[in-house]
């Protein structure tokens, strides 16, 4: 069982098994797909005190990401760009997390918030988990913001929520 956190956007103290569990309801319930997609972002923010989420479509066929939804300050910067761009691109072809803890000192970051110091990319595989379909993005205004018991977590929403992507 992982420790809970207290989160920095709400009184409550929320454990990882419930922040999944709370995720798992969401997609089994789901009856509209945009309004489930922020449930899940607003839910994954709140639970760590993240600044700010975002969750993408991957269309391969078209070579772009598009953002689906966000919670946070602001809409992002670059509401959709060319897949092969930014550090979703590099999540998207490495098929794996991209975690950045200072993202000034990566050429591949696409500054979408002048405050933000590190990010986290975490691909969403289809079902079969061979091809990236979404991504969760998550960004901070520390460094080094992502630690392994982050990535781990965020990883296993990813799984968890991956039936949204399923059309």
């Amino acid at each position: 069982m992982s420790p809970p956190r207290v989160c920095r956007y709400t009184d409550r103290v929320t454990p990882s098994h419930e922040l999944l569990s709370d995720l798992k309801n969401i997609v089994s319930t789901m009856v509209n797909r945009e309004r489930a997609l922020q449930e899940v972002a607003d839910l994954i923010r709140n639970h760590a005190g993240y600044r700010w989420v975002g969750l993408y479509d991957v269309d391969h066929k078209a070579g772009i990401v598009r953002n689906v939804v966000w919670s946070g300050s602001g809409a992002p910067e670059y509401p959709s760009f060319p897949l092969t761009r930014g550090l979703t691109g590099a999540a998207v072809a490495l098929r794996q997390i991209v975690n950045v803890g200072d993202v000034s000192a990566d050429p591949r970051y696409l500054t979408a918030f002048g405050s933000t110091r590190s990010e986290i990319i975490v691909p969403v595989f289809d079902r079969e988990g061979t091809i990236v379909v979404g991504t969760i993005d998550v960004e901070s205004e520390e460094l080094n913001a992502f630690n392994q018991g982050g990535h781990d977590l965020l990883r296993a929403c990813s799984a968890v929520i991956q039936p949204l992507w399923e059309r």
